[in-house]
Order: structure tokens, then sequence, then C-alpha cells
């Protein structure tokens, strides 16, 4: 055990973490020159095309210190969104260790903030790293100043490296050996080991990735699962070099698979412990927090038949993302579905993604809202996320609203469009600071729901990309809130359906129906698209039916012939009308989620 090491390399988005676990693989020469290739960790196609990482994940590295002795590295590459934060916090409860990385040209940055702090929690060894020092733009001394100031770090243990050309790879190895604690556990006690992932093989059935904290474990031990008692026969354990090899067991302290031809998706939940039937041990791992969503959205197939292939497509891609919550949902337009709740609008993009991707299904999704505290006249209180259930509204005391903290990091120039944005959108700014000359962080509290449309994205617009931004709850706060409804031909259609600020609610309805206009289809009737308030219609927008030319076969004579057949034909036109059902296109709900822009 005292060769081993633990760690994690955690960061602010795009500081480099991918590139420098690609020279930790190829400096320990773990994969021969012809099978490398760049981001090496990251083996979803969505996280290659995005440049992101969404899981964290796992590789065992061999390396021979300059002491002559044989290290086992296991590293863990995290995210470094603030949408899959949870994958970092569970990545750092397998970790003695962990590389702070900061880019030397941006600085400490918000998610640099936060991610310290879950390691702080973990009781964690930090490594402070400046990587990107060979751009013309690095500023090592003001980052050391930062370290010292935002991070209350020691800088001058803080090591220069360029993750991009391999400068102060061997020193980072080094400090990993001499710096970080090897893992502490007894391999002769009952084996206790905590579940950090998992994956489903279709030949293989689900593959748990676990830390071993105590004990050891072999093929032919029966494992039990100590939340649900269910227990299975171990096939195979090993570790992760890019490929699984397969081991002769796994003791304390090390972190590796496990595969014991598990078909049950549901038997196998994060931060649960595994131990052997034979010989349990006493007491189950604290294991994690539980998630909670802020973000909600109903999923529908395209087809209703498609039906069975979401609800197993949800339960395997639950196993690889232990965030995703959710619960099974119907509309009177869609049919059934999910109702599911998100860690922020990148979540969501990224699940509708590899659901369409890893599972070959077509989705519709419904607007994105948050969950509002509803107190009734009988004073009750209810929790709705959903516009399908908001109550009457004279049944309705008092609507509110979650808030947020929002800290944005920004260089000081861009102060003003950053206010003007926060307070376009209710924001109330509490609080600012200066970090150095030029940087400065700015608080804000507002409104969650004005954050998850299309916050980031503004921000990211109006700093030319300097902004970061990082938010925590804070509490809820009475609001005036209205259910706006979208009438296509006079019927409501649920999926559209938003719960917004009475003060937005007329510039949301119109953008709605102005989008829907756009893309439904025109029919041989007129098409009314409105929005409304209750009985109220707030918003209208009306698509012009087809003409045909009736008249056509008139070759002139008396015009009371011709306006005899238009006659005819508005008649026609009026009872299509009524008999008449308008489809609404998957591209109309999608086109309502996007922003103005």
């Amino acid at each position: 055990m005292k060769n081993i090491r633990n760690f994690s390399i955690i960061a602010h988005i795009d500081h480099g973490k991918s590139t420098l676990s690609d020279r930790l693989i190829q400096t320990t020469d773990l994969v021969s020159e012809r099978d490398f290739k760049d981001q090496m960790l990251d083996s979803m196609d969505i996280e290659r095309e995005r440049g992101i990482t969404i899981k964290s994940q796992t590789i065992c590295l061999p390396y021979t210190a300059e002491d002559g002795k044989l290290y086992s590295l296991n590293l863990i590459d995290t995210p470094g969104h603030v949408d899959f934060s949870y994958e970092v916090s569970r990545a750092l409860a397998s970790c003695e260790g962990a590389l702070l990385l900061i880019d030397a040209s941006q600085g400490v940055e918000a998610q640099t903030i936060a991610n310290m702090y879950l390691a702080v929690d973990h009781d964690l060894e930090i490594i402070p790293i400046i990587n990107k020092i060979d751009l013309p733009s690095a500023e090592i001394e003001m980052v050391r100043e930062q370290i010292e100031d935002d991070l209350g770090l020691d800088s001058s243990t803080a090591i220069l490296c360029s993750a991009k050309n391999g400068t102060g790879v061997p020193e980072i190895l080094e400090a990993i050996v001499n710096k970080l604690p090897p893992p502490t556990g007894d391999p002769d006690a009952p084996l206790q080991a905590l579940i950090f992932d998992s994956n489903y093989d279709p030949y293989r059935g689900t593959i748990i990735y676990f830390r071993v904290v105590q004990g050891n474990l072999r093929p032919g031990d029966e494992i039990m699962f100590m939340s649900n008692k269910a227990r299975y026969i171990v096939e195979e354990v090993g570790i992760f070099q890019i490929i699984r090899v397969p081991q002769k067991k796994l003791s304390a302290g090390q972190v590796g698979y496990v595969i014991a031809g598990i078909k049950t998706v549901s038997d196998t939940k994060c931060g649960d412990t595994i131990t052997l039937k034979k010989n349990p041990c006493a007491n189950p791992l604290p294991g994690f927090k539980e998630t909670k969503p802020v973000v909600f959205s109903s999923i529908y197939p395209v087809s209703t038949d498609d039906y069975p292939e979401l609800v197993t497509a949800m339960e395997k891609l639950k196993l690889n993302d232990a965030s995703l919550v959710f619960q099974k949902d119907s509309s009177a337009a869609l049919g059934f579905g999910f109702r599911c709740g998100f860690l922020g609008l990148l979540h969501l993009e990224v699940v509708q993604e590899r659901l369409e991707r890893e599972y070959d299904l077509s989705l519709i999704i419904t607007a994105p809202s948050v969950e509002y505290e509803i107190e009734m006249t009988d004073e009750t209180v209810v929790m709705i996320d959903n516009p399908a259930l908001y109550p009457e509204p004279g049944k309705i005391a008092k609507t509110r609203e979650p808030y947020i903290k929002a800290s944005i990091i920004v260089p000081d120039k861009y102060m003003g469009p950053v206010m003007s944005l926060a307070l376009e959108r209710r924001g109330i700014n509490t609080d600012y600071q200066y970090f150095s000359s030029n940087r400065m962080e700015m608080v804000f509290e507002l409104p969650l729901a004005e954050v998850v449309y299309d916050f980031y994205d503004k921000l990211k617009t109006v700093t030319q990309g300097y902004g970061s931004f990082d938010y925590e709850m804070l509490n809820y706060r009475d609001s005036d809130l209205v259910r706006v409804d979208i009438l296509v031909n006079g019927d409501r259609v649920d999926a559209l359906s938003q719960l917004v600020h009475k003060d937005n609610a007329v510039s949301r309805a119109r953008f709605a129906c102005e989008k829907l206009k756009d893309e439904i289809p025109r029919q041989m009737f007129k098409i009314a698209i409105q929005g409304a308030i209750g009985a109220q219609i707030i918003a209208r927008s009306t698509i012009s039916a087809y003409r045909k030319d009736v008249t056509a076969k008139c070759y002139g004579g008396d015009i009371t012939r011709k306006r005899k057949l238009l006659e005819k034909q508005k008649k026609g036109k009026k009872r299509m009308k009524m008999v008449g059902d308008v489809m609404i296109p998957q591209s109309a709900f999608l086109a309502v989620l996007k922003s103005k822009d």
C-alpha cells in the first residue's frame, strides 16, 4: 500500500486537465506512440466534439520514481464545468490528494475556487500547478499572488508546467509520489468498498467502478450490496489501463472495476458499499450527498411506440450519470415520458444528445423550468416544477421562486455589460471586490429561473469569453408567477406551457407565438396561435391559409358567379377548420426553447 497513490486533477474549464493526463500517460509509457491520441481519457464522441470532459475517468499509471521504487498511480480525470461538479465530488471521494491546475494567463477562476473547497471538504492534500507557462500572455507572478490571496495555499510549492509540450511533467510525478499520502486501510479486515461509478456493457452486464477501503476482493467471492442486500458471484476484478486489465485480487487502497454478471440495472447505486456475503463489514461507508436537481424538463419519445426503449435507456444512463433524477410523466399531447431533474442546461443538452446517439431515440424536450413553492389559501405548501400541475389562480395565496447567489469573476472593463445583464434578469448586486488591479468578483442575487434560460451564454458573449460564473442556492422568495399557455387552433398544447414572472409573460408568449408561426406548416384554413394567461389572451400570431383558385374556370360573365364559388369555398374551409387537427412538428418544440438570438 505504501506504493499506491490515488489522486485527481481538478480545475476550471479549459485549464488543461485532459492535456495533463495525456502527458502523464505518455511519460509513464502506458500507451505506445502509435496508439496514442489527444484527449485519451475522453472516450465519448460528444466529449471529443465539444472539447469538454463530461465523465470522470480512471486510469492506473505504473511509475518508477527517482528512488528506484515502482509506484502505482491511480489518476482520476474530472470535468471542469459547474453542471458536472457532482462527478468531481464523487471522484474526490476515492482519492487522498488532488492536483489543482491553474491557467497561467487566466488565473484563479470561479470553478477553481469551488473545486478547491470540494477537495478541502474531503481532507485531500492539494498540490497547486501553474499550467500553460509557454503562452505569451502567461503572468506567473500574478497567478502566484492569486494562489496565496484567493486560495490560501503556499505558492512557493506551486509547480510550473506546460501540459502541451511536457515541461514540468516529471516534477509533477515526483511531487505525487513524495507529497501525497498513501491510502490507509487494513487488507485483512472484512471487505468494505465504495462504488463511485458504473457502466453498462451489453455482453458482461453492469461494470462497477469502485475503491477498496478495507479488505480485499478476488474472482469467485460472493459479494453483497449493503443498500439492497443483492448478491452476486465475482467473475473478474481488475484495474484500468485505457483497457480493462484483469487482476488476481484487489486489496485495500486500490481503485478498479468488478464484473459479477449484474443484469438488474437498478441494483447498482452510486455511493453504495460492497462487502462479502460470508464475512460482511459492520457498517456501510457514508457514500455521497444526494444531488439536488435545479432544472426540470420532460422528455417524450417522438413516436409513442418507442416508450419501452426510452425506459430501458433511462435506466442504463442513470448507471453512468448518477446526478440524473427522473420519474414517469404523461401528457395529453405527447403521451408517456419522463419528468427529469438536471444540474443545469448543459447537463440537459448532454443527456438529450446521449439518449439520441447511444440509444438511437428521437425525443421531444419541454421548456425547462425550476421548482417553485406555492402556498395555497388553505395554508398548505406545494412544490411544483411542472407547469401542467400549476393550481387554479383562485386557490393560490402566495408563490415563491428559488434565488441563487451568483459569483461572476471578470476583468473590470466588462463591469458595465455584466451589471446591465444581471439587472435585466431581476438581479440584485450585493457585493463586489477586486482580486487584483484589473480582475474583480461581482456577487448578485438572481432568480434561478432567469439563469436557467440562457444567462451563461449571454455572459460569455458580453465578456468575450473571459467571464466565469459559479452559483449556490440561497432560498425561496415571494414572486408574482403566472402560467403562460400556448393555444394552437384553440387547443392548449401542454408541452409548451411555461411558468414565468408576470413582467416577462407578454414577451415570452409573443416570442413563442412567433417561433411557432415559422415552424408550423400552412394548411387549407387559417391557424391561430395564441398565448394566454387563464382565459386572457396576451399574444397572437396567425398562419394564413393556402388559397386555391376556385374561380379559375370562370371566364368572364357576371361577378356573382365568382362570388358564389368563393362563398362555397368559405363554407368548406369553415367546416374543415372545425374538424381540422394541426400537426406540430418536433422542431417547433425545440424552437420555443431557443433564445431570441
